[in-house]
């Protein structure tokens, strides 16, 4: 059994909600890693998911691990890209 890891950056610009479990995140710089395992028996080679992990940094520099699904991932991804910047602001002058 042959395992791969992928590995690749994303970048939210606001806060986000990739699952209602984990609730809203701080916008930054994500590391997301994906584990997949090479099924041998197939020709062409085909790989089935294992796993994808979403790694940040939490409130006093903790690293924050969570478990999530790609799609969901992505779903929050693009709701980040084409959400207007003027809803993530707060009202001035309170």
């Amino acid at each position: 059994m042959t395992i791969r890891v992928i590995t690749k950056t994303v970048i939210f610009a606001r806060p986000f909600v990739v699952n209602e479990v984990n609730g809203e995140q701080l916008p930054g710089v994500y590391s997301v890693e994906t584990e997949e395992e090479l099924l041998e028996a197939a020709s062409p080679p085909v790989t089935r998911r294992v796993s994808t992990v979403i790694c940040g940094y939490a409130i006093g520099g903790m690293t924050r691990l969570a478990c999530t699904n790609p799609t969901a991932l992505d779903a929050a991804l693009a709701r980040n890209a084409t959400r207007p910047w003027h809803e993530t602001q707060g009202q001035q002058g309170e």
